[in-house]
């Protein structure tokens, strides 16, 4: 097995990172890595409709869809990730949750922490929750991939995951929130992450007699990055491959009430309607119509936009105004 230990702290490569390994290496791996703050959403989620937009653009948190199901989860520095990838003997065996757990449970019991496996894909202490869990398959071959809350700032992970949920009405998996607590909180004996992160790759080293230690070669990172910019960084892989959703948004502004309804496909708008009770000088379906094929995010509005009188459109309401009602 080779046990990478990643000191990169970008989502975007991180995430690039599991995909490559699991396509391109043959053999099985064992991954822990870290991230910047940030968001990561599910395969199959409508990402705006899980993250809070204000807050995200505030704290410049990165966003970025992963491979695997499952809902939403906030990533900082005091959050550690592990990752298995694994060829699978037979199909009976491609997705097990439990067994890829069962040997962060062994270092969290060790370490003192009544650490337990619950539902489908928890791990919990107390009731609370400390781990979620993932898995994809390719091929024969399975990423298993997990959160350890260690010391994260719980205040940042609620206010990023914050959403109305009266906004969106779409078919995307729904995140479902839990309790949380972080394991630094329940330790005999304080420790930092990085100890944490170096107890975990002992224990996994020492529980795999073939264990050896990898680092990325600069093929192996060049290759990675060419999956940054052509995939994970892309604007068309975290947001526009979210499922069809429908938005609808009322507003307060100085020129009046403002409420947009939209339908989106794709992360394309294919549709918008602009209410309210403001004043207008010129048509306001010049504006929905320039909206009508543009995609759900605010520089691409705001470039549609440029070369129309707007103020004639409505009047004491700025772009940024419609753009707040369109989010």
């Amino acid at each position: 097995m080779l046990c990478i230990k990643n000191d990169n702290t970008n989502p975007y490569f991180n995430l690039a990172a599991e995909e490559y390994v699991l396509r391109n290496f043959k053999g099985n791996c064992f991954m822990l890595w870290r991230n910047r703050p940030s968001i990561i959403v599910g395969k199959h989620q409508n990402t705006l409709s899980e993250i809070n937009v204000d807050y995200v653009k505030e704290h410049n948190i990165d966003v970025v869809r992963r491979l695997s199901g499952g809902g939403a989860v906030f990533h900082d520095l005091g959050n550690l990730n592990f990752t298995f990838i694994k060829n699978a003997e037979n199909e009976d065996t491609l997705v097990d949750f439990k067994k890829y757990v069962i040997p962060i449970l062994e270092v969290l019991q060790h370490l003192g922490v009544n650490a337990k496996f619950e539902g489908r894909n928890d791990i919990m202490i107390d009731g609370r929750k400390i781990s979620g869990n993932a898995e994809h398959v390719f091929k024969k071959r399975v990423l298993h991939h997990g959160t350890l809350l260690f010391s994260s700032q719980m205040a940042d992970l609620s206010n990023a995951l914050k959403v109305n949920p009266l906004k969106y009405q779409d078919k995307g998996v729904k995140s479902v929130r839990s309790r949380v607590t972080n394991i630094s909180d329940h330790l005999p004996k304080k420790m930092s992450v990085t100890a944490f992160q170096d107890e975990i790759l002992r224990f996994i080293m020492e529980s795999n007699p073939n264990a050896v230690l990898y680092e990325y070669t600069s093929d192996d990172i060049e290759k990675i990055e060419n999956l940054v910019k052509e995939k994970y960084a892309t604007w068309e892989w975290n947001f526009g491959y979210s499922p069809k959703y429908g938005f609808e948004k009322m507003i307060k502004t100085n020129g009046g009430n403002v409420e947009v309804q939209m339908n989106i496909e794709k992360g394309i708008i294919q549709d918008i309607k602009i209410y309210g009770d403001f004043f207008n000088e010129l048509d306001i379906s010049d504006v929905q119509k320039a909206l009508t094929g543009q995609k759900h995010q605010e520089d691409a509005i705001r470039k549609s936009l440029e070369n129309l009188p707007f103020e004639r459109y409505f009047h004491n309401i700025s772009v940024s105004n419609l753009i707040e009602a369109m989010f």
